[in-house]
Order: structure tokens, then sequence, then C-alpha cells
């Protein structure tokens, strides 16, 4: 009698497999940061300590997003009924598509080799790519006429599934393109898109991608033939009879009104969460907390820095958008005072309106802060682009007027040239390593004196039975000078109106605005 067949552990073979095949082909692997309790799915509050919050590691929820990676080279087909029984999706082999309408050759060139990370962040394998110089895209098919046909030799010849351009496409350059080439076509905002909504863990993160997959849908609905065009009147196969019968909706129809009633669905879920999120902010304003924004864009090390400014503990990956749900934590200045620090999702080149919109709520975050930290990657070939990009995004969103430190990230990797011309560009800019850790007391010190300082400086003699307002004076004011006499505590603070208002019964003199 033979002994049956161990159990197959799916997940383990997953991971291994990936793992195997990222060393093959050099794709991206997770950067190693130190670890850390791991933020929860909600955003956790900005009181929370991070000692408090529940004993999970990054490297856990790292392990789990690698886990579920799409394995190259793999086939969906069973050669044999004795083999593993189960199916692992293959990569999608894809072919990048660019249209370059102004700027230089490394421009074009730079804006290629984005979308082949984000492709490959997706879940994809870039086989090739091509672009062509042209005034503004064909609005028949985004390329000429001659580089369609070079295409689609192109995709016959690799086995391609997929063509990715980097733009945004309208409905009938996607249809017409598709028509050309016989496989499927994906825009440069379906796929980020795609990647948003892989990343999401968050209930409102995920409700905000999905906002803005169907605002993105809605205008290019269309079937294959006449399908989209029926319409369900007279006496229809599906039994609707009295009632059912007369001009009816066209399938089309049917399918724009289900969207509409979904985003308004969601855009009311999302009002809900926004009461949670301007509660919080609204606590954070009343108690006079100063708050400070990590901005920048995707991959700039957000997170990393945010982990090491005040060990929080979050995600960190070397992928692009592995950053989306908000985290923020609560940290002190060197002389007692509190503030947050808040993470907050990347921003990319031409980051798509729906996107924008969808996370308007979460991005309020930077808007409404003290300050901003704006990191940019150091070794990346285009830092001006990325620190040009993101603020037209801040623009956008109306954080433009907002206090910016820029944190030129990835120093111990990065030229020391571009290093020099970063601070040469941006006067205002500290240079640190989230790796390393090179920098960031610099750094801490540059936001701390950025922090806005109470409004009212007070002189007042504290008996030593009122140690809750000294307290009170070290967490949210600035200490001027402090002395323990026979009598009590001389004090001499900043402070905000409604502390000043309780130190008022042991001020010798009168309250002095600053």
């Amino acid at each position: 009698m033979t002994n049956a067949p161990e159990p197959f552990d799916l997940a383990h073979e997953l991971a291994a497999t990936a793992t195997w095949d990222e060393d093959r082909h050099d794709h991206p692997t997770p950067v190693d940061r130190p670890g850390g309790p791991d933020r929860s799915d909600e955003p956790a509050p900005p009181d929370t300590w991070p000692d408090e919050r529940e004993e999970t590691t990054g490297e856990v929820d790292l392990a789990a997003r690698h886990s579920l990676r799409r394995v190259a080279g793999l086939r969906t087909e069973l050669e044999d009924i004795t083999e593993v029984e189960y199916r692992q999706l293959r990569l999608e082999r894809v072919i990048l598509v660019g249209v370059w309408t102004d700027g230089s050759v490394q421009d074009a060139e730079n804006s290629m080799a984005e979308l082949a990370l984000l492709a490959e962040t997706a879940g994809s394998e870039v086989l090739d790519a091509l672009y062509q110089r042209r005034d503004s895209p064909d609005p028949a098919t985004y390329v000429g006429r001659g580089k369609v046909e070079g295409l689609a030799e192109i995709v016959k010849a690799t086995g391609a599934d997929t063509v990715i351009c980097d733009g945004e496409l309208a409905p009938s350059q996607l249809r017409n393109l598709e028509d050309k080439v016989k496989v499927k076509v994906v825009d440069r905002t379906a796929l980020i898109l795609d990647i948003f909504a892989q990343h999401a863990k968050s209930r409102e993160g995920q409700a905000q991608v999905e906002l803005a997959q169907l605002s993105y849908m809605k205008q290019r609905l269309r079937g294959w033939g006449g399908n989209l065009s029926r319409q369900a009147g007279g006496r229809v196969a599906g039994g609707a009879g009295i009632g059912g019968r007369g001009p009816g909706e066209t399938k089309i129809e049917t399918d724009r009104r289900r969207i509409n009633t979904k985003i308004a669905k969601l855009r009311r879920d999302l009002s809900h969460m926004k009461k949670t999120r301007d509660t919080k902010r609204s606590g954070r304003k009343r108690h006079e907390i100063p708050s400070v924004a990590i901005a920048g864009y995707t991959n700039a090390g957000k997170s990393s820095l945010l982990n090491r400014l005040t060990d929080a503990g979050v995600l960190v990956e070397d992928a692009l958008f592995a950053t989306l749900d908000p985290t923020t934590r609560r940290t002190e200045t060197s002389d007692g005072r509190v503030y947050t620090m808040s993470d907050t999702v990347g921003f990319v080149r031409h980051l798509p309106h729906q996107l924008v919109e969808a996370f308007r709520s979460t991005l309020e975050e930077v808007a409404d802060a003290d300050l901003v930290v704006h990191v940019v990657d150091g070794s990346h070939p285009d830092p001006e682009g990325q620190l040009a990009a993101v603020r037209a995004v801040l623009a956008d969103i109306g954080a433009d007027k907002v206090p910016e430190l820029v944190a030129i990230n990835k120093a111990d990797v990065a030229d020391p040239l571009v290093i020099a011309r970063l601070k040469q560009r941006e006067p205002h800019s500290v240079v640190v390593s989230a790796h390393t850790g090179e920098g960031i007391a610099e750094a801490l010190e540059a936001i701390e004196g950025e922090l806005p300082t109470p409004a009212v400086e007070v002189s007042v003699l504290l008996p030593y039975d009122r140690g809750d307002l000294l307290s009170k004076v070290h967490e949210h004011g600035e200490v001027l000078a402090l002395e323990h006499t026979g009598d009590g505590t001389v004090l001499q603070a900043r402070v905000n109106e409604v502390l000043a208002g309780e130190l008022a019964a042991y001020a010798p003199g009168a309250v002095s605005g600053a």
C-alpha cells in the first residue's frame, strides 16, 4: 500500500518561484530597510504612539505582496495528470509605444524607461519599446500609419499579448489601434489605475481606486459588433413580459446607468470616510498641533524617510506606488513639542485626473499641512522633472502655498555633481539618505525650524502642585526660560491662546502678544 502524497503548499511554491524568477529576469528586488510595526489597514489616529499599535512587521506585508506576484515563463496548460494540478498565471508580454512631441531625446527615453517600470510593477514582461517623433499624436491611431504597421509586425514576431501606450488615448484611438495590431491595447492611465488597484489595502483606498476606474471606464464603454446596441424592447428573451416592452434601453445605456449608480454610491461612502478624516484633522487644529506632510515622486523614498524620522515601521518596497494608504504618526521636536508627520501617495508625470479627483480627500492632508517635505530622488536621471511634476499636482490641489522643504534623498547612490546642482537650484533643501541615515539629524533640525511657533509669550510663576500646566507647556509650547525657586517654577514660554488663558491666573504681569 503506497503512502498518500504530501499536501502541496501553493503559497510556498509561488513565493519560491517568484523569487527565482526575479533573479533570472533581473526584476527589481525589494530594498532592505529597518523593520518595525506595520501600519494597519486603516490610517492610525494621529495620537497613537508606535508602541501601541499591533506588533506586526513590514516584512510580513512585503512577503505577502510578493507571494501574489505572477510568474514568468510558466504555461497554464497541464502536461500530465500526475503533475501538480494547479495553474499559475504568467506575466503579460507587452510592447511599449510612445509619441515624442517636445523636449530632448533624453526626455523621451526617460519617459519610456518610467513606462517600463510601471509595466513591470503592474506584472508584465517588457519585450520591446518604440517611440515616434511627431508634432502631435495621430488622432486615429496615436502613432502614424507606418509605425502601426511596424508595431503589428513586432507584436506578431514576439508573441506579445498587450500594447501599452505612453499617453491617455481616446476611445476611438484604442479601438482603431486594437483593430490594427489584433491584441489588447492599454494606455498609461489604465496602467496606473491597475497598479493602484493592486496596491490599495484600506477600505478608503480601495473605494478611491474603484471610483477612479469607473470614471475612466464610463467614457470608454464599447462592444464588439452590435452587441451593445441591442434594445430590450418587444418580446425579449429574458422574459420581461408586461411592462418590459417598448423602445427599451440599449446594452451600453444599461451599463452606463449601472456605472453611474455605482459611482454615486462610492462618492457617498467616501464622503462618510472624509468626515472621519476631517474630525481627526479638526482635533489637531483645535489643539494647534503642527503637521508635516511628506510628498514627492513615486519611489523617491518617502516611506523610508518617514521610518527614519519617526520609527513608523510602514511598508517599504523598491516599486512604484508601493504606498497608497496615508500614514500619520505623532512625534516630538528636540525640545518636547508635539507634531504629526504624514506619508502620502506618490505622484508621477501625467497623473490621471481621475486619480487626483478620487484621492482629493487624502491629498487634502498635504494642503492643510504646516510644512511639506518634498522628497526627490537624487539618483534619478531627471530629478528636476520630478520636482516639476510634483509641484504641478500640488498646485492642482491647492497646496502650492504651503512652505516647502526639499529633501534630496538617496545621497548614498546619487552622483555628487547632481546633488550639488540640485542644492544650487533649491537653496532651501537638505541632503539625506533614508537607507544609511546620512543627513537625518540635519533634516529633523530643518523641519523643527520650519514648524510654526506659538503666538503668545507668557511669564508666569507656577506652584509646584500645577505640574500638569508645566507639562502642557512642554508639549504644546516653546519654553524660553525655566527656573525652580522656593515659591514655585518661574516660566517664560510661548504658547497658544487657549493655554495662555489657563496660565493667566499665575502671571504676575499681563500676557503680551508676540
